[in-house]
């Protein structure tokens, strides 16, 4: 399926015809790379990668696109004859899905002509930033519940079909096991789960006669909504009728709690099934859950085995968008590449220069210690001391003897604008998301103050840095 390179916005366009047209197209360099953690969090999880590499891969502009273009009057016939045979030709270097990143670090990068990574920047960007920030919610959301079973259904809260569909993908990627998105779960794989609505149970004549026919349709994935009218009074008595029925004839059930104080009647629901020999039966919450309520009512002992979250897992709730920036680092001259810089009088805006690495350095338990950024040629050997020195400042820094490893995690995914093996399977991108956030220590994990993960760059990349800021500095006119 060709992908409109028109998904992009108006001045990458303008920028890119006067890159053509000045003769101004070298061989460059761009990172990605995000500023601070969504939500106020201790880690990310990165994602939205495949799509990306499906997105460059079939890159063009069609006759449409040409003719709407040349309409505007901006653009030059030279310009508009380039893009009709464009297709991205570059190298991208990313982290494999499902990685845990910090702040500061590069998620990917680019290799390319300078047109060419200009036209990817806004599509590259919309891809990561809001695919890594769902699945950095469902992560919190996952954790929040006690590792417990999570089932994503915000399809109709969410920003669009588009929106709805990257954020299923992404969801599952971050934690949740299900979800009601039926397309997402024929596109994608992911397990697909849903419980009825209250207009099932008003549909009929009682609430007792909504329960039996579901159960007749449904025997083995009958969760009924109890909530409709008097969950206490109504909802759990003919539940419980139903239910003991399913179980005379070998099938397990489950009831949904939509509404109401989750804590104080998912106890009595409990009650009320184990007191009916309902031992196994389930309890499913919903209604505008979060991480935050999530650990709220585990902390308190609510006995809640499924929890169904929408809005806040598809929208980022509290935090809309991942702070992503896609920034040049290197342009080749005809000396080779040359490390390049962004400099602001705010120095955390101030960017790392040239082709990077990230590095993650594991102490002898197996868990990660720190990030370091550095040149791609760089490395280092177990025992050999390395000094990590702050990126914003040129005074602060550790130095680490003790470890046992310093994992790379920019790998190769494309070459020549070609992908480099098979997509990996959704399943195996969760699996990787689950179990790199148990390499790391709970303290940055926490919902409230987590622990600071230190994402650091080498001696050698901080004196580069220095150095282009030093003659910036002297090239700036003396003010009088």
């Amino acid at each position: 399926m060709k992908r409109s390179g028109l998904l992009t916005d108006l001045y990458e366009l303008t920028m890119a015809q006067g890159y053509l047209l000045h003769d101004r197209n070298p061989r460059v360099v761009f990172d990605m790379f995000f500023r601070r953690q969504p939500f106020g969090g201790g880690y990310s999880i990165f994602a939205g990668l495949n799509d990306l590499i499906d997105d460059l891969e079939e890159l063009s502009f069609s006759s449409e696109d040409i003719a709407y273009l040349e309409s505007s009057g901006l653009f030059h016939t030279k310009f508009l004859d380039y893009l009709s045979t464009f297709q991205f030709t570059g190298d991208l270097y990313a982290m494999q899905e499902g990685t845990t990143v910090f702040p500061g670090e590069p998620l990917l990068r680019v290799h390319s002509s300078l047109i060419e990574a200009q036209l990817i920047e806004s599509r590259l960007l919309n891809q990561i930033n809001f695919q890594t920030l769902i699945a950095t919610k469902t992560a919190r959301v996952y954790l929040a519940s006690g590792r417990g079973k999570i089932m994503e259904f915000g399809l109709r809260r969410a920003q669009g079909p588009d929106g709805a569909m990257s954020a299923s993908r992404a969801a599952y990627i971050g934690g949740a096991g299900a979800t009601s998105n039926t397309l997402a779960g024929k596109e994608f794989g992911i397990p697909t789960s849903g419980t009825m609505a209250h207009s099932w149970v008003m549909a009929f004549d009682s609430e007792r006669d909504a329960f039996e026919h579901y159960a007749e349709l449904y025997p083995e994935k009958s969760i009924l909504l109890i909530d409709t009218y008097d969950t206490l009074r109504s909802g759990i008595n003919n539940a419980i009728e139903v239910g003991l029925e399913l179980k005379k004839k070998g099938r397990s059930f489950g009831v949904r709690l939509d509404s109401g104080d989750i804590q104080y009647l998912s106890r009595r629901v409990r009650e009320r099934l184990n007191e009916a020999g309902l031992e196994d039966a389930v309890i499913a919450v919903s209604n505008e859950l979060d991480e935050t309520i999530i650990e709220q009512l585990v902390a308190h002992g609510a006995p809640v085995d499924l929890w169904g979250v929408g809005t806040s897992l598809v929208t980022g709730g509290s935090d809309s968008s991942l702070t992503g920036v896609y920034k040049l680092a290197a342009k080749e001259t005809a000396s080779g590449f040359e490390p390049t810089m962004k400099v602001s009088d705010n120095p955390s805006k101030t960017t790392n220069p040239g082709i990077k690495q990230v590095h993650r350095f594991y102490a002898r338990d197996n868990t990660p210690i720190a990030d370091l950024v550095s040149f791609d040629e760089e490395s280092w050997s177990p025992g050999e001391p390395v000094s990590f020195f702050h990126p914003d400042t040129d005074y602060r820094c550790f130095r680490l003897h003790e470890w046992i490893k310093a994992v790379p995690l920019l790998r190769q995914h494309m070459k020549g604008g070609k992908r480099i093996g098979a997509p990996e399977p959704l399943s195996e991108l969760r699996a990787r998301a689950l179990s790199g956030l148990e390499e790391f220590d709970d303290s940055f994990k926490r919902l409230i103050n987590p622990h600071i993960y230190r994402v650091s760059i080498t001696e050698i990349m901080k004196q580069t840095k220095l150095k282009i800021v030093t003659r910036f500095l002297d090239s700036r006119p003396i003010d009088e």
